[in-house]
């Protein structure tokens, strides 16, 4: 179902992971060989397919864990799968996925945390959303749904609503408890785009500023937008790569801005960097490494979700560490650097892109991956800061994990945040977390030790001892 090349290796696990394909882990399978139906035609949305929610995309099957109930089924052309324990603690998590690009099938998949959910008596509910893209006002609305549809099919209502998400579906829980404030009690967001369209000039900022300091002419957006440009593009960044190679001026100057855009100095970020660089794109831009296939302009930003651009760096001063005094490397590049001017701006309903106003009504706990340069740590600052203007910072607890990944989560990092959250939620104790807006805590070579598995063996800079 999914509309991605399928590369193998290292770079094929890490790239299903940063679509937002967060697939639990296979079901038991049946005696007999399991049969899938094929998708059918969404009644809502033109062109869409919606893939049978009864079968994992490698055609095993969803069945029950032992002892619970499942439902499942197409609710206004979004599937869903909804499963209660025997021993029901009269609550419910619902889990909203990531991106999952532009193709026309949804599907349904089960949260990483599902069994351990069930083992503590919570019910769940996940949706496909009846669209793909970067609509987060589908996600909203269709995991929201999953509420009321929730007490229909099991003919009891849920006391008590948790929200989670992952990626995109971290934008789409920030977006979900203040859409509907007496909805949840609490939400936890990972790996989450928490700074809504931050993370689009993010994007922008990496490729204008590596264009900038080879001396490559590119344009915002790309003209024409067509598949003709793609390959124009290819040979642009191509021609860029040279001078960006390791070792060089301009490769360090470039890594130091990125590393200040996506969140500060901190520790395993030189790992990071090359570990997201030796990644290749995904298509149509596979031949050259990640970051160079995230210029919005090309990929859409939000292909055609908002109506218009909603990115910007106008105002953006580009900086290679905390220094307030430009050198000259900074100077010349923020010279030279294209500028470009948002023509929309995220909403502050369920349209285009929506805002993300950092006014959490419940307890919110996120976790983030301090090596992740697809959706970075930034967005958790971003969040933090929105949060301390309106007066929220006692809702919102930020963990930071050292991995290199984009939703690299062990089952224990994952468990142990959502069961801290859950404490929060009752016993009315906000837990601890990470100062992700002190800038000297962030660089400090422990940061994100605290709550980081133990056996993590692949992040560039181990926790000093």
């Amino acid at each position: 179902m999914r509309n991605v090349a399928r590369p193998t290796g290292r770079a094929a696990a890490a790239i299903a992971v940063l679509l937002g394909l967060l697939v639990a882990p296979a079901s038991p399978a049946r005696a007999d060989p399991p049969v899938c139906d094929p998708p059918v035609a969404s009644t809502t949305q033109p062109g869409y397919l919606v893939a049978d929610p009864d079968c994992e995309l490698n055609g095993t099957p969803f069945a029950p864990v032992a002892g619970s109930t499942t439902w499942t089924g197409i609710l206004d052309g979004a599937a869903y799968r909804i499963e209660k324990p025997a021993n029901w603690n009269g609550e419910l998590v619902l889990y909203a996925h990531g991106f999952r690009g532009q193709g026309t099938t949804v599907y349904v998949d089960s949260p990483s945390l599902r069994a351990h959910y069930l083992s503590r008596g919570f019910a769940w509910g996940a949706s496909s959303y009846q669209t793909n893209g970067y609509d987060v006002g589908q996600g909203v609305r269709d995991s929201h749904a999953l509420i009321d549809l929730f007490g229909r099919r099991s003919g009891t209502r849920a006391k008590s609503v948790y929200m989670t998400g992952a990626s995109m579906g971290g934008h789409v829980a920030a977006v979900a408890i203040e859409e509907y404030p007496k909805a949840f009690v609490g939400a936890m967001p990972v790996c989450g785009v928490l700074g809504d369209a931050e993370l689009f000039d993010y994007f922008l900022d990496a490729n204008v500023t590596a264009a900038a300091l080879t001396g490559t002419e590119i344009t915002f957006p790309p003209a024409p937008v067509d598949p003709a440009f793609q390959e124009v593009y290819r040979q642009q960044v191509l021609a860029e790569l040279p001078a960006l190679a390791p070792g060089t001026a301009a490769r360090q100057l470039w890594g130091d801005v990125v590393e200040q855009r996506s969140g500060g100095v901190r520790p395993g970020f030189d790992a990071a960097f090359a570990y997201w660089n030796a990644l290749p794109s995904i298509p149509p831009l596979n031949t050259v490494p990640f970051l160079f296939g995230l210029y919005p302009g090309l990929s859409g930003g939000t292909a055609g979700i908002a109506a218009g651009n909603v990115t910007s760096n106008r105002l953006t001063l580009y900086q290679a560490d905390d220094n307030p005094w430009l050198s000259r490397d900074e100077l010349r590049l923020n010279l030279s650097v294209l500028r470009v001017d948002r023509t929309d701006r995220p909403s502050r309903d369920l349209s285009g892109v929506p805002r993300v106003d950092g006014r959490p009504p419940v307890p919110v706990l996120s976790l983030h991956t301090i090596g992740d340069l697809f959706v970075p740590i930034s967005m958790e600052q971003e969040y933090a800061r929105r949060a301390a203007l309106n007066g929220r910072s006692r809702l919102f607890v930020s963990r930071a994990v050292r991995a290199l990944g984009h939703c690299e989560f062990t089952a224990d990092e994952m468990s142990r945040g959502f069961d801290d959250l859950v404490t929060w939620v009752r016993a009315g104790k906000r837990p601890a977390g990470d100062a992700v807006l002190d800038r000297r805590a962030v660089a400090d070579p422990r940061f994100g030790c605290t709550y980081t598995s133990a056996d993590r063996a692949n992040f560039g800079a181990p926790c000093p001892r």
